[in-house]
């Protein structure tokens, strides 16, 4: 009987060990979520991302610099704790246009405009283009038709009151 007793302690006390040990606490969302925010604003390149969980779903959102980036969010939220998968809606910023100087391209257009007109002298300030000094009548409307299509490299205004007309 004593051994019987013993018996179905020692048994009692080891089911109570395995159910302590093999239930896990189960981490809530809000949780994951705080986890989560760390470790992204922990890394500038991460920080400008946001997070949404529910069940264990993570899901991020925010704009990315590049791809390697996209990745490395997602990378980093899958090794949280909690996190049962990863939804990355991240978008990856485009990458900024080349564009030379708008007054450089502009100035050399100007300039090869007025290549056939050697009286005429030019002054580009901030898209406007001062012009001065004397030209044909009869060549007049050459030149302001060949500067009207510079409008679309950026040229904003033609003031042609300086200019001598012979």
């Amino acid at each position: 009987m004593k051994k019987t007793i013993q018996l179905c302690l020692v048994l009692t006390a080891s089911l109570l060990v395995l159910g302590a040990t093999s239930c896990k606490k189960k981490l809530k969302d809000a949780d994951i979520k705080t986890a989560i925010e760390t470790v992204l604003k922990a890394d500038a390149d991460m920080a400008t991302t946001s997070v949404e969980v529910k069940d264990g779903v993570a899901t991020i959102s925010g704009v990315c610099k590049d791809e390697a980036c996209k990745t490395k969010c997602e990378e980093a939220v899958k090794k949280v704790e909690g996190v049962k998968s990863v939804i990355n809606n991240c978008t990856v910023e485009p990458p900024a246009a080349v564009v030379p100087p708008v007054s450089d391209a502009l100035t050399q257009a100007v300039a090869d405009a007025v290549k056939d007109f050697p009286g005429v002298k030019t002054e580009l300030k901030d898209g406007v283009l001062i012009l001065t000094g004397e030209i044909q009548k009869t060549s007049l409307q050459k030149l302001m038709m060949a500067l009207s299509a510079l409008k679309a490299q950026g040229l904003k205004k033609i003031e042609s009151t300086g200019l001598v007309k012979k």
